[in-house]
C-alpha cells in the first residue's frame, strides 16, 4: 500500500536562510512564533537537522537551547519533537515512558508494536548509544509476565518480512490459535506471542481472515498484554486506522492527552498521516483538523494544523 505523509521536503531549501529566519524570530524582545511555525512545519525532518547544523555554524549557538528558552508548554514540546531525528525521538519516547515512577505502557505498545523491523533495530541501537542503556533490561525491570515477553519479542525486530502470503500456514496458525485459546482450558499465551510477534503483517491479515483474532484476544487476555496483541492485529489489518483511533481518544472527553497527540502527529507526519486523516474522517465523521481546532488553542493549535494540513 502506498502511504504518504503530510510533510514533504521543501523545494529550494536553504538551511542558512532558515537558520537566519529562526534567529531573527527569537532575537530581541518577544518571540515571533508565527515565523518559527512557518519554517518548522514546512520542512522535512532531514531538513530540520540541516537547519540545526547551519544555526550552530553561523551563530555558535545551539538552536534547541535557544528554542527552549523562548518557548514553553505544548508548543515547546511539539517543536522540540520536530527537531529530533525520528529514530532518536522514538528512543527518547521509550526512555521517557520507563523513567522515574510508573511506566507509560501505552507508549511502549504504540512504538514497539507498530514499527517496522528496520525502525525497531535502529531504535534499539539508538537507545543504547544515546542513553547508554539496554532497552531489554529496562523493559524487564519495568514490566512483567506476558506483557514483558511480548515487548522483548518486539524489540528483536525480527518479524518475517516476506510479503507473499502462505494461505495454508494462515489456516494452520488460525487453528493453532484457536487451540491455544478457546479450544482449551486456560490460555497458551506463548502461542499467541509466537504467531503475532513473528509473522509478517500480510500473513497475519490472512490468519485473521480465518479467525476473529480481536475477539479471541478479548476473551483470553486482559490488561497491557491484551492491548499490545490487539495493536499488532490492528496494524496488520489497517495501521492508519490504529493511529486514527489513538488520535481520536487523545482528544475525546475531558482534557487532551497532548503527549500522545504530539507523538503521533510528529512520528507519522512523513510516513502515513495522509492515510490516517482519511481513516479518521471515515471512522468519526469529522476531520482530524476540526477536532484539533476545537481541542487545542493558540500557537500550539496553529502548529498542529500546519503539520496536519486541512
Amino acid at each position: 500500500m502506498y502511504t504518504q505523509g503530510t510533510i514533504q521536503a521543501a523545494p529550494n531549501f536553504d538551511a542558512a536562510r532558515d537558520a537566519e529566519i529562526l534567529r531573527k524570530a527569537m532575537k530581541g524582545f518577544g518571540t515571533d512564533e508565527q515565523a518559527i511555525i512557518n519554517v518548522v512545519a514546512n520542512r522535512s525532518n532531514d531538513q530540520r537537522q540541516k537547519i540545526k547544523a547551519a544555526f550552530k555554524t553561523m551563530y555558535g549557538k545551539d538552536l534547541i537551547k535557544d528554542l527552549k528558552s523562548e518557548l514553553s508548554g505544548n508548543v515547546e514540546e511539539l517543536i522540540l519533537a520536530l527537531f529530533m531525528p525520528s529514530t532518536y525521538y522514538d528512543a527518547w519516547s521509550l526512555r521517557h515512558a520507563m523513567k522515574g515512577a510508573g511506566t507509560q505502557e501505552s507508549v511502549l505498545i504504540e512504538i514497539l508494536c507498530t514499527r517496522t523491523n528496520q525502525e525497531i533495530r535502529e531504535i534499539v541501537n539508538c537507545y543504547q548509544s544515546e542513553f547508554g542503556r539496554d532497552i531489554e533490561q529496562d523493559i524487564r525491570s519495568d514490566t512483567s509476565g506476558h506483557f514483558e515477553r511480548l515487548l522483548i519479542s518486539m524489540c528483536q525486530g525480527n518479524r518475517d518480512e516476506n510479503q507473499t502470503v502462505d494461505y495454508q500456514k494462515a489456516q494452520e496458525d488460525a487453528q493453532r490459535l484457536y487451540q491455544a485459546g478457546e479450544g482449551k482450558l486456560g490460555t497458551d499465551e506463548s502461542c499467541f506471542n509466537m504467531v503475532l510477534a513473528s509473522r509478517s503483517f500480510p500473513q497475519l491479515k490472512a490468519t485473521i481472515a480465518n479467525r476473529d483474532l480481536l475477539s479471541s484476544i478479548d476473551r483470553e487476555f486482559s490488561g497491557n498484554v491484551e492491548r499490545g496483541l490487539k495493536t499488532i492485529v490492528q496494524c496488520a489489518l489497517n495501521r492508519p486506522a490504529f493511529f486514527a483511533e489513538r488520535l481520536y481518544y487523545s482528544m475525546k472527553g475531558a482534557g487532551t492527552d497532548d503527549s500522545t497527540l504530539i507523538r503521533i502527529v510528529v512520528t507519522r507526519s512523513e510516513i502515513d498521516l495522509v492515510q490516517i486523516k482519511q481513516m479518521f474522517t471515515q471512522m468519526y465523521q469529522k476531520t482530524l483538523a476540526t477536532m484539533i481546532a476545537s481541542d487545542t488553542s493558540g500557537d500550539y493549535r496553529q502548529l498542529l494544523l500546519a503539520i496536519v494540513g486541512q
